[in-house]
């Protein structure tokens, strides 16, 4: 599933390529990956003939932004990707949900395999709403130790659980939760009451630096992800214990240890220097 570079690396994508290009029409392929408010035909003038003034992330959602105050919340989920074509006229893809089609010709595809993805037209009330229900970004400066520190403290869940709950943290997934704490010495079944507030400080640095580093090499593919040109990541060989139950530790040498009853994730740990 995208995380936060990976989604960050789609959105710097998008802005950097749309800002001010008009949406000429828009296609449905698939109507269940649709939410909410209808955003093709003359059922939505909201969308069609709109320009997007910005395009930019917030947790795992990549946000189209029209000067309407109107957004556009697109979340990938496991298989979903915002494909932009570079040229005019470009093919459907196969797996295409929704297509925008911008009036110079270009489209810009939602693909999504499985379809478990979503695309949703929010008001600017509804995306206030909507935002608020969300966590604070770990590269936000305004995230300082201490806070983090109180949303560990704050619950008596696996520490790595609530590195992965969007609503009190924003971004974070699997791979990256691993990662970090891996590098942070803190085993992943620890209740995150029980996480120190010196413990928390090594965690928000390390989450923010795996974070930015995987944001410079353009996220991680394993499989499904693409950037906005369907482009892959190049994080994957960056990581430390994700992918690598049974294998040793790059640290101490020992045998990691791996299991699913995390959020029926992937959780991979050493036994030996993580407590």
């Amino acid at each position: 599933m995208p995380e936060l570079p990976e989604t960050e690396t789609i959105a710097r994508d998008l802005d950097a390529a749309l800002r001010g290009a008009v949406i000429g029409t828009v296609n449905v392929a698939r109507a269940d990956v649709v939410r909410g408010a209808p955003i093709a035909g003359t059922d939505s003038p909201r969308v069609v003939a709109r320009a997007i003034s910005r395009v930019f992330r917030r947790a795992k959602a990549i946000v189209l932004e029209f000067a309407t105050g109107d957004r556009l919340v697109v979340v990938p989920r496991f298989t979903g990707a915002l494909l932009l074509s570079r040229e005019a006229h470009a093919d459907l893809h196969p797996y295409c949900c929704v297509q925008l089609l911008l009036s110079d010709g270009r489209s810009l595809q939602y693909v999504d395999v499985r379809r478990l993805g979503t695309v949703a037209l929010l008001t600017p009330d509804e995306y206030r709403t909507w935002n608020a229900s969300l966590g604070p970004e770990p590269l936000d400066p305004a995230l300082t130790a201490e806070r983090f520190s109180g949303i560990l403290r704050g619950s008596s869940r696996a520490v790595k659980s609530v590195l992965m709950d969007q609503k009190r943290l924003a971004g974070v997934g699997n791979i990256y939760a691993n990662k970090a704490l891996w590098h942070s010495g803190i085993r992943p079944a620890r209740r995150a009451s029980a996480v120190t507030l010196a413990e928390a400080a090594r965690l928000l640095d390390a989450l923010r630096e795996i974070l930015t580093a995987s944001i410079a090499l353009r996220g991680t593919t394993f499989r499904d992800f693409q950037d906005a040109y369907g482009g892959r990541g190049g994080y994957a060989r960056e990581l430390k214990v994700y992918g690598r139950g049974g294998s040793a530790c790059l640290r101490c040498g020992a045998t990691l240890q791996e299991t699913h009853k995390l959020e029926g994730r992937s959780t991979v740990w050493c036994r030996s220097c993580q407590r």
